[in-house]
């Protein structure tokens, strides 16, 4: 990998997200659904990362591996928001920010899918960098990252599934799900999503140091875990859950982790 081929993948990425979140956008001009926008943003960012891995990675066996991973990531999540999206009026993150930007909603939308585009520009750079990774062969590092990546593929559909099925029951309208994996952590489909996103390093770097642009990878997991904890993700969702499920939400906040799975806390 060359400055010149970096520079360009930033480029190529930026110039396909950064049109399809248009479309994301016009798609939610037509329907008012902002689901719609997410739908965009997971084809887009993993239609982009596997045509740009055999493209730039010349169809070696780590380019394909890597471009099939992104593919089935992308399948998985792009199909499920979508399904979710048709079945409500609005996702209610991006509802409360439409009803604060008032009659700016439309332009300040536009914006703010574009700027989905920009930082979602580290996330193809780790999985173009892990596929142009020119060490021959497979190692036993690339074999790790995949399973890496369809363990967490698995954990955030059995994560998803879980919620869907409580949802789906009438008793448990407006109560908040604490069962199976939702037990350990208030967030554990974000997780999993922010563990697909460690196997792209795993992938990418070469521990002997010949590969010296794997080490860029690393900024993947880091933009995905600022995005759903600091960003898009747990606070906006949070806010919902406490106007919605109020001290149910509450109390389960106090002996649930946020993020990172673990034991329940006990509560006095």
């Amino acid at each position: 990998m060359t400055t010149f081929s970096f520079i360009s993948a930033i480029a190529y990425s930026f110039a396909a997200l950064s049109f399809a979140m248009a479309l994301g956008w016009l798609a939610w001009l037509k329907t008012r659904n902002s689901g719609w926008v997410d739908t965009t943003w997971t084809f887009s960012l993993g239609l982009t990362g596997a045509a740009g891995a055999l493209i730039g990675g010349g169809f070696s066996a780590r380019a394909v591996l890597v471009s099939s991973l992104v593919a089935i990531w992308a399948g998985r999540l792009g199909l499920h928001i979508a399904q979710r999206t048709t079945g409500i009026t609005d996702d209610p993150r991006y509802a409360r920010l439409i009803a604060e930007w008032g009659p700016d909603a439309t332009r300040q939308m536009f914006w703010f899918a574009q700027k989905q585009a920009w930082v979602s520009v580290p996330l193809a750079l780790s999985i173009l960098i892990a596929a142009w990774n020119p060490t021959q062969g497979l190692r036993l590092q690339d074999f790790i990252g995949a399973f890496v990546l369809v363990f967490a593929i698995g954990g955030e559909a059995l994560a998803d599934w879980q919620l869907n099925r409580f949802r789906k029951n009438p008793a448990n309208k407006g109560r908040v799900c604490d069962l199976g994996l939702w037990r350990f952590s208030r967030h554990p489909n974000y997780f999993f999503e922010w563990v697909c996103w460690l196997a792209y390093p795993i992938v990418a770097i070469d521990i002997q140091g010949g590969y010296l642009w794997g080490w860029l990878a690393i900024s993947g997991p880091i933009v995905m875990y600022w995005l759903l904890v600091h960003v898009s993700g747990i606070p906006l969702l949070e806010q919902h859950m406490l106007v919605r499920s109020g001290d149910e939400f509450r109390n389960y906040q106090s002996r649930t982790n946020a993020f990172f799975p673990g034991s329940p806390r006990s509560v006095s």
